[in-house]
């Protein structure tokens, strides 16, 4: 079978640099910015790159020729959240509501061994906190 590897998230927003903003701050993502080159899809438009957990997560505007939608209410199908593990959910929630975040679920354990929580981010944008011992 051929080899698959994981490559990238891909987040839309109405505003690439405030998401941007918020990952830094709130997780410590490293964020690139630069400007889309001509020839491209969104040419001259801001074009942001973070990475996030050893991941890349790729943030664009709307699409210029395709009517965007608002995100589902949570939880949905498809594509519903980012994950996070962390060594202490109680401590990073809070360090997160600390820092302006909004948390939206938990603290909590969800099983023996898994606790988690959920923070709400820009358009709707949700990132688990998990905890596994």
């Amino acid at each position: 079978m051929r080899a698959y590897r994981f490559d990238h998230v891909h987040l839309r927003t109405p505003d690439p640099d405030a998401t941007a903003r918020f990952f830094e701050t709130m997780f410590g993502a490293e964020v690139t910015r630069d400007v889309y080159p001509p020839g491209t899809l969104y040419p001259g438009q801001l074009r942001v790159t973070m990475r996030l957990g050893g991941q890349t997560v790729l943030l664009a505007p709307p699409h210029p020729q395709e009517p965007t939608a608002p995100a589902p209410r949570f939880p949905y199908f498809g594509l519903e959240h980012i994950g996070l593990a962390v060594d202490d959910v109680d401590a990073a929630a809070e360090e997160l509501r600390a820092k302006g975040a909004e948390v939206a679920i938990g603290p909590l354990m969800r099983s023996p061994g898994l606790r988690l929580a959920f923070i709400r981010g820009p358009e709707g944008i949700m990132v688990e906190l998990v905890q596994r011992r």
